[in-house]
């Protein structure tokens, strides 16, 4: 296999350098699993000065960012048959999981990064996906940008150690995570499950389905109402239902099974 290419179109390249003390992607840059390539745009902007914005037509506040330098520096890049631009912008489609499980199968990522306040709506047209984090707006697209390198990566084999861990996270699976707990068994008067350390795999088990279900319910119902029969789950019900019912709900939809 190899080296999956992230290839990043920014004003400030030298945000990235975060990804070099990053624990599990550091690893994937070392073991050349991935190549993060930065295309500063400043490189590909306009006279003596490199201009790479201007300002709106119509007037407004601030200045945007210029069509031509940044089609100059996407076609500067080679390009892939398996491969991806995605514009990170405020006004695209909230980044989900599954965008990542759906990417891993890629072997290039083009990431446009927005700056100031916005771009030439015409830069549009070169991206296959228009992608956001939230809600919210940031300073430029440097931050989502690298929030993706570091989502996708993880999902890459031979990134973690234990591919399984996968399985069990939030957004993996329709559910969030189970309470995980590790030594010392009592801290500041709070102490691990009792079931924890019964050494009953099967109630174990058990136990974290209802947590994954109870916590899913409590903070983010909105992962579950879709789901038929689920909406009005409770604890008891949880203790009573079988695996089957989970993979009955849940495999088509996310391709695997929890593995509590």
């Amino acid at each position: 296999m190899g080296s999956f290419n992230f290839d990043v179109i920014t004003l400030f390249p030298k945000a990235f350098e975060l990804l070099d003390n990053l624990g599990v992607i550091t690893r994937a840059l070392e073991k050349n699993l991935i190549r993060v390539n930065l295309h500063n745009l400043r490189e590909f902007g306009e006279g003596s000065y490199k201009q790479v914005d201007d300002k709106p037509y119509g007037g407004g506040a601030g200045m945007v960012l210029k069509p031509e330098p940044i089609y100059r520096a996407h076609e500067s890049i080679i390009k892939s048959s398996k491969s991806k631009t995605l514009l990170m912008t405020p006004q695209g489609r909230v980044l989900k999981q599954k965008d990542l499980l759906e990417w891993s199968n890629l072997d290039q990522i083009i990431i446009i990064c927005g700056q100031y306040e916005g771009f030439d709506e015409r830069v549009r047209h070169l991206a296959d996906e228009e992608i956001s984090l939230g809600d919210y707006v940031l300073s430029g697209g440097e931050i989502p940008a690298m929030s993706i390198i570091n989502g996708l990566t993880r999902l890459l084999p031979g990134t973690l150690g234990d591919p399984e861990s996968l399985l069990n996270e939030s957004h993996n699976c329709p559910l969030l995570e189970y309470p995980q707990y590790t030594r010392p068994f009592v801290f500041k008067e709070m102490k691990v499950p009792d079931i924890l350390v019964s050494g009953n795999h099967k109630e174990i088990k058990l136990w974290r389905m209802q947590k994954s279900v109870e916590r899913t319910l409590e903070r983010r119902d909105d992962l579950i109402k879709s789901k038929k029969n689920l909406t009005s789950l409770n604890t008891q019900r949880v203790k009573q239902e079988s695996e089957e019912f989970f993979k009955s709900n849940f495999e088509d939809d996310y391709g695997f099974y929890p593995n509590w």
